[in-house]
């Protein structure tokens, strides 16, 4: 069975341009294409973006500055990107809405249980910005908490690679992908899938994970509709 409810996380890096980008228009109109499709098939999506493309609040506090100052700036990217999603999505033909777990007034309304319903009840992508609002959490931790706030059935986390393996596919041509494996597996081989929050969170409350490849054109949708993509995680 379908889920009808689903929460999408998407990194920040994973919308770059070459260069000095932090946008690439052409991956963000195919993402937002993509999610307009899944939606016209009945289902409803909430979106987590990261902001890595713009800033990364651990990389400015390795350089120095405080990490909650940082972190402040990383969970105000994930409002950039949001808002570029959202006219990305409008400019498909789908109605988005922006909310944030900090105010950003002239910009999105605030996060709530009850605002996020009443977007999926009028028909809208949900995107989810300003990470848990919190310093010191990633947005992986974000996503799984939003996920469960919203009752969705399923968390996808689209990455650069085609789900999880055992060691680092990039340097390792033996690495195997696992079709699906269970949260406790992942924490006893220390898998680098997401980070201990947001898998216990997942495992604690039995949320599914779906880990798979968003650079392959339809694969947002192949994991929606339950398809071999990637990898399953499970409780």
């Amino acid at each position: 069975m379908t889920p009808r409810r689903v929460l999408l996380k998407l990194s920040g890096e994973a919308l770059e341009g070459e260069g000095e980008s932090a946008l690439h228009s052409e991956t963000l109109d195919r993402v937002a294409q993509e999610i307009a499709g899944v939606t016209a098939l009945g289902h409803q999506l909430g979106v987590v973006i990261g902001g890595g493309n713009f800033f990364r609040g651990a990389a400015g506090a390795a350089k120095g500055m405080n990490r909650s100052a940082g972190d402040a700036m990383g969970m105000l990217a994930t409002v950039m990107n949001c808002v570029a999603m959202q006219d990305a999505l409008v400019r498909a033909g789908q109605p988005a809405t922006v909310l944030s777990s900090i105010p950003v007034v002239q910009i999105c309304d605030a996060f709530s249980r009850r605002a996020a319903l009443a977007g999926f009840d009028a028909g809208q992508v949900v995107l989810l910005a300003g990470g848990t609002g919190n310093p010191y959490f990633t947005t992986d931790s974000a996503a799984a908490l939003r996920a469960l706030e919203i009752d969705a059935e399923v968390l996808l986390k689209a990455t650069k690679v085609d789900g999880i393996y055992d060691k680092d596919p990039v340097g390792h041509e033996d690495a195997k992908r696992f079709a699906e494996i269970t949260y406790d597996e992942v924490l006893e081989r220390r898998l680098a899938v997401m980070d201990l929050t947001a898998i216990t969170l997942c495992r604690d409350h039995s949320l599914p994970l779906v880990v798979f490849d968003m650079e392959k054109s339809g694969n947002i949708a192949r994991a929606v509709a339950g398809e071999d993509v990637g990898t399953r995680v499970h409780a």
